[in-house]
């Protein structure tokens, strides 16, 4: 088996996630938090997309972690954000950190918006 070391280019990775808290690029995060291409900020919840719509034409893709357990977010949420072109993928926030990781190391143009487990 071949082995690659990852580069996330500009980006930060997300390094881990406990009860209340994500490491993202070495630093601990507590509370909801976005994670997009210029860097990590707070997140306020379903109600805040305007941290997102900055980013119009820099990501494709949002994904969404909602917690220890999937859950459909308002479909205002989503509607705002695909009306402005930005696709929006709903997991558990396990399985976002994971995947937002994975698209971010080919290069893809991805941002995650996280609830903690």
């Amino acid at each position: 088996m071949r082995l690659n070391e990852i580069s996330y280019n500009d980006a930060v990775p997300i390094d881990g996630y406990g009860t209340g808290f994500f490491r993202i690029g070495g630093k601990r995060y507590d509370g909801p938090v976005l994670v997009m291409p210029t860097g990590v900020s707070g997140w306020g919840g379903f109600e805040d997309t305007a941290a997102v719509l900055d980013h119009v034409g820099d990501i494709d893709v949002l994904f969404v972690g909602t917690g220890a357990e999937i859950a459909h977010p308002p479909a205002a949420f989503r509607t705002v954000l695909e009306d402005a072109g930005i696709g929006v993928e709903t997991m558990a926030s396990p399985a976002a950190c994971r995947t937002y990781n994975v698209l971010l190391s080919e290069g893809r143009r991805v941002a995650v918006a996280l609830l903690p487990v």
